[in-house]
Formats: structure tokens, C-alpha cells, sequence
């Protein structure tokens, strides 16, 4: 009976090895994963930061693993934005400026993340970890507002005088622009297969232009009238101010912050299925 007992007992450490040395064949290469959140603007008609109007953010994403700790991500995303002086009721300027903007945005960026602690998938001890990550990217944008109804596209009409004779200087900005990706994230393994995470990420970038405002204000010369003497839809738009009362949009006159670009920023849960491959065990002598 005793001699019974230590047999099944080895067969029982043996198959436990044998599953033991399985499970530390299987190696993570990464991850393929979508991500779903929420955006939100920050620049010349949200300078304070404020986060009261946030719009959709989706994303898709690859990662590949370099070890326990460090993993090199690329992501594409599209997102939301948009803002209007309506919601600047504290600033008298800003708020009878009356600009608004919204715009999408298609990003595609590569990142490096960074683990606090050592992130292995299904491991009970090593299923979740803290993590920094950064990197660089492009995106597109084409901001947009609404001028009786009607969707109006702001960069082909110049509104701070751009293409102009009065401002040869002042060049039509482009739809497409650098980003630098910069945030927080945590992640937690449900099984070996399975991955949920949340992150916090911000975009600095390289242009003052996804609200179509930065610089000052052109003045009514910069816009010609029709030929029938009606005023062109980008004199119109590029002062709003007359909603209120007398425009203040004088030449000259400060209508933007150039000194300072704009800036998005993206907070979203995510959902990722490993990728994993079979290392052969190494022989036991």
C-alpha cells in the first residue's frame, strides 16, 4: 500500500513537471488589441485645459513584447474633436470672439511602453502592471463649423488671411501634422490569453491649427465682397463677433495664441489577445 502511494505520488510530480515545463515553453510575443474612449481638445478656444466637452475616441493597436518589461506598440485612432467660445462665458473677449470648431482626427503613431513590474499573462504573480509610454506619430485634421446649417470647411477659405495678398506671409496650413504621444496606462491579464487595460494619453503637436485659430485677426480688406456686394462666407466666418453686437475683429487684433500649439488628449479602456509562440524546452541531462 505505502509502496502504491509513492508511485502515484511520483506520476503526479512527473505529469506536474511535464505541464510545468509546457506552460514556460509558451512565450508572448504580444498583442492585438482595439481600444474605445473618449477625446478632448486643448488650445486657443480652451486654453485653461478644461475638460467639459469630450468627444469619441477608437482605436486599433499591435504590440510586440521585448521581455517582461518593455513592448514597442503601433497604433492608428480616430477620434473626435471640437470646441466653441460658447462654453467661455468667464473670458468677455472669448467669449464674444464666438469661434468654433470641430474637426477628425486619424492618427497613426509608434510607441514604447514601459513596465513597472514584470507583466507575464496568466502568471497569478505577474498579471498586472502600471506602465509609461511615449512616442511619435502624424495625424490628420480639417476643422470645420456650421453657418446656417450648413457643414462649412475652414482652411480653404483663409480666415486669418492666409494665401492672401494684404498677408503674403501668412501660408494655407496643411491637414496633416506631427504628434508626440506621451502618458500613463495600467494593464491586468484575466488568463492567457485575454488582456484588459486603461490608459491616459497626451498629444503634444506641431501645428496651432486644428481650431483654425492662432494668429490675429486679418480685417474686412483681407476679404473682398462679392461681386454683388454681399460679403464672402470667409469674411463671415473669420468675425463672429457681430452675433453680439459691434464685430472686434479689427485688423491686427488678437485673435489666437501662436505661441503656444494645440493639443489633444485621449483616456480609453482596451481590450487585447495575446500572441504567443512554443519555445522547444531545453533538454535535461
Amino acid at each position: 500500500m505505502a509502496r502504491m502511494k509513492l508511485i502515484m505520488l511520483a506520476m503526479v510530480f512527473f505529469v506536474s513537471s511535464d505541464i510545468m515545463a509546457q506552460m514556460q515553453s509558451i512565450v508572448q510575443e504580444g498583442e492585438v488589441g482595439i481600444s474605445l474612449g473618449g477625446a478632448h481638445y486643448f488650445g486657443d478656444l480652451n486654453p485653461k485645459l478644461r475638460l467639459n466637452r469630450p468627444k469619441v475616441a477608437a482605436g486599433v493597436f499591435v504590440r510586440k513584447q521585448y521581455g517582461s518589461y518593455v513592448a514597442v506598440r503601433l497604433s492608428g485612432h480616430f477620434a473626435q474633436l471640437g470646441y466653441s467660445d460658447v462654453y467661455n462665458g468667464y473670458n468677455s473677449f472669448m467669449h464674444s470672439r464666438n469661434l468654433s470648431f470641430n474637426t477628425n482626427i486619424w492618427e497613426f503613431t509608434m510607441q514604447g511602453d514601459f513596465n513597472f513590474f514584470k507583466f507575464v499573462p496568466g502568471d497569478p504573480y505577474h498579471r498586472y502592471s502600471p506602465y509609461i509610454t511615449f512616442g511619435a506619430g502624424i495625424f490628420n485634421y480639417n476643422p470645420y463649423t456650421y453657418y446656417q446649417g450648413q457643414k462649412v470647411y475652414l482652411r480653404p477659405l483663409g480666415t486669418e488671411g492666409q494665401g492672401s495678398a494684404i498677408y503674403p506671409n501668412r501660408k494655407p496650413y496643411g491637414t496633416m501634422a506631427v504628434c508626440f504621444p506621451i502618458g500613463v496606462g495600467f494593464k491586468y491579464s484575466l488568463n492567457r490569453q485575454v488582456n484588459l487595460g486603461f490608459e491616459v494619453v497626451y498629444r503634444f503637436t506641431t501645428t496651432d491649427y486644428i481650431d483654425d485659430v492662432s494668429t490675429t485677426y486679418a480685417g474686412a480688406a483681407a476679404f473682398p465682397p462679392l461681386p454683388n456686394g454681399q460679403p464672402s462666407l470667409a469674411g463671415i466666418l473669420q468675425d463672429r463677433s457681430y452675433v453680439y453686437g459691434t464685430p472686434i475683429g479689427t485688423a491686427g487684433r488678437q485673435r489666437g495664441y501662436s505661441n503656444q500649439n494645440d493639443s489633444y488628449v485621449m483616456a480609453e479602456f482596451m481590450v487585447s489577445v495575446n500572441l504567443t509562440s512554443y519555445k522547444c524546452p531545453t533538454a535535461k541531462k
